[in-house]
């Protein structure tokens, strides 16, 4: 395919969160995933109002924000497609998403909507609780509120331990195990460190899987189950950047449990319409009984990422799976 014939493919990473360095990462691994005889292909750096497009000899240019244009040493790009890979805000909660349904550019992840649901955990958890999922019992604790709850009506309600995060975000950036009394206030303030809201959520003792997913108007596929196996207390940023954590693909559960948790998988991404990859973390308690815990619709993509890890276990070629999606829109 001549290279003026080809689909010019636009990866945009950075973003405005403390996942932003995560972010360029994964733009990294996208971008050595992606057919570069198909197509043409730039990393865009979006941080605050500085967007800007990297060029093949690591030139940076600016981007115009009325059509996502840039120039190449004279040549006028217009890309035709956007994969998002930022992880957090304005990718992850459907802020960019709007800003492309406006210029009419046709992008890889879930509608505003559904990013916007996702990327709320407490808002999430009770919308998937009224679909009949289970999940853990939580508290919202908003910025600017947080001496309105007292240390033991938090406790009474969700119990020890529980974990203190962030309500919105990512890569575990933070949030907290917390076990004792003594412990709970500096973990809400360090999660409002991070983000204006604040979720205490009880804590599940199980196994913690992940099951990956993506549809296209031809076909369905769900990945085999990975197990996390966390060194520390849990799947914290070192467990997740720093590989102090094993990862298991396929997980070692029953066939049966395995079945339920891909089928669970591809019901919740029908249920709200998701596009694109998309990530479900599950924690598995007593009884084999599955429990919700997280949904990503921008996962992580560097060659070591849960999805990769997925992809290759199911036998199926990552650069495909790139394709058959950026096909899908058009």
């Amino acid at each position: 395919m001549e290279k003026e014939n080809k689909r010019i493919i636009a990866i945009a990473a950075g973003g405005d969160s403390s996942e932003h360095d995560v972010s360029m990462r994964s733009a990294a691994g996208i971008y050595s995933f992606l057919d570069h005889e198909r197509y043409e292909v730039y990393i865009i750096e979006i941080h605050a109002k500085h967007w800007e497009a990297i060029l093949d000899n690591e030139t940076r240019v600016p981007v115009d924000r009325n059509d996502f244009s840039f120039d190449n040493h004279g040549r006028h790009i217009q890309p035709d497609y956007c994969y998002i890979t930022i992880h957090g805000t304005p990718g992850e909660n459907g802020i960019l998403q709007g800003y492309f349904d406006l210029i009419g550019m046709p992008y890889s992840t879930c509608s505003v909507l559904v990013e916007a649901l996702t990327y709320d955990k407490f808002t999430l958890n009770n919308y998937m609780r009224s679909l009949g999922m289970s999940v853990a019992d939580s508290m919202l604790i908003r910025q600017g509120h947080a001496d309105e709850v007292s240390d033991t009506d938090i406790i009474k309600r969700i119990g020890l331990p529980c974990f203190v995060k962030p309500a919105s975000g990512g890569s575990s950036f933070g949030t907290t195990k917390v076990k004792t009394p003594e412990a709970l206030r500096p973990a809400i303030n360090l999660a409002l460190d991070e983000g204006e809201d604040v979720m205490v959520e009880a804590f599940m003792d199980g196994t913690e899987l992940t099951c990956g997913c993506y549809k296209t108007k031809q076909a369905s596929h769900v990945f085999p189950v990975t197990e996390v196996v966390p060194e520390n207390e849990f799947f914290d940023y070192d467990a997740k950047y720093n590989g102090q954590v094993a990862e298991i693909t396929p997980a070692r559960i029953s066939d049966n449990l395995t079945e339920r948790v891909q089928r669970l998988t591809s019901t919740i991404y029908d249920l709200l319409h998701c596009h694109g990859i998309i990530r479900i973390d599950y924690i598995i308690t007593k009884g084999d009984h599955i429990n919700l815990l997280e949904i990503n619709t921008t996962p992580g993509m560097t060659p070591t990422s849960f999805i990769p890890q997925q992809v290759r276990a199911a036998g199926l070629d990552i650069k495909d799976v790139m394709t058959e999606i950026i096909e899908d829109s058009f």
